[in-house]
């Protein structure tokens, strides 16, 4: 055969398809050669202990569905293999791990601003005077007169 035609064994209406696919396998390698190349423990040392679990499932999972699609291309049905209950059990832990995420980011309730908010929505203008000291009436009278002038008057 020659090098310069190349005998093709899939229809052209999937050409653009296979070329897409073909780019994303590319693209995908060298992250992960990106990835094993680097030290595991480096990228994991700057992570709290749940970015760490996140990362790990988000890997494993990532690992499991191309073996899910190798089994595809292989002609194997995935439905029927081990791997679609590796898949579930990985789903789960995730569903997990985003449980306790949402309880992280749940507000929390603050008792004293929820008992002033409470007690303000039911206020009374009468309860009012009652919260407040009671003056005698005497002392009240003594306030409101104006203060006299210590000066005398010079004629």
């Amino acid at each position: 055969m020659e090098t310069g035609s190349i005998t093709e064994d899939y229809p052209h209406e999937i050409d653009e398809q296979l070329t897409g696919f073909d780019s994303s396998v590319n693209s995908m390698k060298t992250m992960i050669e990106k990835l094993i190349s680097m030290p595991r423990n480096e990228p994991l040392q700057k992570l709290d202990p749940l970015d760490q679990a996140k990362l790990d499932l988000m890997s494993a999972y990532t690992l499991n569905s191309l073996f899910w699609m190798y089994l595809v291309t292989q002609g194997v049905n995935p439905r029927e293999h081990g791997i679609k209950q590796e898949l579930e059990r990985i789903r789960t832990y995730m569903n997990r791990v985003k449980e306790i995420t949402d309880k992280k980011k749940a507000a929390r309730l603050d008792r004293g601003a929820a008992s002033r908010f409470v007690r303000n929505a039911l206020y009374d203008p009468e309860d009012k005077d009652s919260r407040k000291p009671k003056v005698s009436k005497k002392k009240t009278d003594e306030k409101s007169d104006p203060p006299q002038s210590k000066r005398t008057k010079t004629n």
